[in-house]
């Protein structure tokens, strides 16, 4: 195990080198140009200085260097020096936001626990939901549970999600009034009534976004689960006089995990990328909110990173995904 992970690592590395390189002739060359984003009031003189102050009219093959450089070196070190109070970067170059004139890695620390509470919390609540739900409604498939689940479960992953947030503000906050429609990202959780504030505001983007993951999760699940317990093994525990608890969660269940871990590790880097539309019905100020922003105003640095940042999490969970297989099954061996 310990050789597939150190090979599996090495190779990641080219490989996220070539998905850098076309992620930034992506963005590089997409429409658009911080220029149009200089009012046309700004004399041509001083439009050049602000434009060289940025850095576009540097050299392609510069420009995607130095980037590489500030992305794996620079920003690193930074967190280094702001963890341990060091000053190894002092004096560096750092991605710089082309919208906001900050460091794209400060705007997305202060984003990134927006994102994180809403965002992750549904996909735990999803999963948490999913994995029994699929359980159960293959064990007793076609019963009236199986069959309420397969209806929900399509509605959850087939109506889009704005949808679904639209048609909640609708029922929740301007008919009922429970709970409010727009997230307020400057609140604090200080006391009780300020965390039952933030429940309140979670409430509606979670469910929104629990539903969705769950629908997905749990047809994985069911679909799994089917196909394990008409095999043969589970037929000779049967015979064997096991008990059906024993049966279905220790070798059943434990086989049939195998292929919704990749669905589960795979939809982890989802948390850290925002859920886009869901942000912007609820307002969330969160990683996907940034990352529409950052293209609207043609914030290149913003796009490119947080593009990448992508990129890195869901190679990382490959691997997790890789791992916990052999975890799940000891029959798995990477030689």
């Amino acid at each position: 195990m310990l050789t597939f992970v150190l090979r599996r690592l090495l190779l990641s590395i080219p490989t996220l080198l070539f998905i850098s390189l076309v992620i930034f002739l992506l963005v590089d060359f997409a429409p658009g140009s911080p220029a149009s984003e200089i009012p046309l009031t700004v004399p041509p003189e001083v439009r050049a200085k602000i434009l060289e102050s940025m850095g576009v009219n540097a050299p392609l093959h510069e420009r995607y260097l130095l980037w590489l450089k500030q992305f794996f070196w620079v920003e690193p070190l930074h967190a280094f020096d702001a963890t341990f109070g060091t000053s190894y970067s002092e004096g560096m170059q750092r991605i710089i936001s082309y919208q906001s004139r900050a460091p794209v890695f400060d705007i997305i620390a202060q984003r990134i626990p927006q994102t994180l509470t809403v965002v992750g919390s549904a996909y735990l609540i999803g999963v948490a939901i999913a994995l029994p739900i699929g359980i159960y409604s293959a064990y007793r498939q076609y019963s009236w549970f199986d069959q309420l689940g397969t209806f929900v479960a399509m509605v959850g992953f087939s109506v889009p999600t704005f949808f679904t947030g639209v048609l909640l503000i609708l029922i929740f906050a301007v008919g009922l009034g429970w709970f409010p429609s727009i997230y307020d990202t400057t609140l604090k959780v200080t006391d009780w009534d300020s965390f039952v504030q933030q429940a309140r505001q979670m409430t509606m983007p979670v469910m929104v976004l629990a539903l969705y993951n769950a629908a997905q999760i749990s047809r994985y699940m069911r679909s799994s689960m089917l196909d394990n317990l008409g095999q043969d093994y589970v037929r000779t525990a049967r015979a064997k006089g096991m008990n059906e608890r024993v049966v279905l969660l220790k070798h059943v269940l434990r086989n049939s995990l195998i292929p919704v871990v990749t669905v589960i590790a795979l939809g982890i880097p989802t948390i850290f990328g925002g859920a886009i539309i869901t942000e912007q019905v609820f307002k969330v100020n969160g990683l996907g909110a940034a990352l529409i922003g950052a293209i609207h105003a043609n914030d290149l640095p913003m796009v490119q990173t947080l593009t990448f940042i992508f990129a890195v999490l869901i190679v990382m969970f490959n691997l997790v995904a890789d791992i916990l297989y052999g975890i799940l099954d000891p029959r798995i061996r990477y030689d």
